[in-house]
C-alpha cells in the first residue's frame, strides 16, 4: 500500500521534534540503493478513471547529489 499524505505529514511532526533532524539533508533512496537529493514537492490533481478514490497526489522529484556524502554510520 502506498504512503498517504496523511501517515507522511504524521511522520515527519515526529522527526521534526528532533532539532538534529531540522538541519538534515533530505535524500530519497532509490531500489538500486542510489541516493538522489530531494528537489520539489508537487501536489497535483489526477484524472478520475471509473471510480478512482485517489484524486490528487503528492510528487517528490530528486536529482543526483550536488556533492557526495560521507558513509552511513547507522540509523537513528
Amino acid at each position: 500500500m502506498a504512503l498517504t499524505g496523511k501517515i507522511l505529514n504524521h511522520t515527519l511532526k515526529k522527526f521534526m521534534a528532533a532539532e538534529v533532524c531540522k538541519e538534515a539533508r533530505v535524500q530519497i533512496e532509490l531500489p538500486n540503493g542510489e541516493l538522489y537529493d530531494l528537489r520539489e514537492i508537487q501536489l497535483l490533481e489526477n484524472a478520475i478513471i471509473g471510480s478512482a478514490a485517489e484524486t490528487h497526489r503528492l510528487v517528490f522529484k530528486c536529482e543526483k547529489p550536488v556533492y557526495p556524502m560521507g558513509k552511513i554510520i547507522r540509523k537513528l
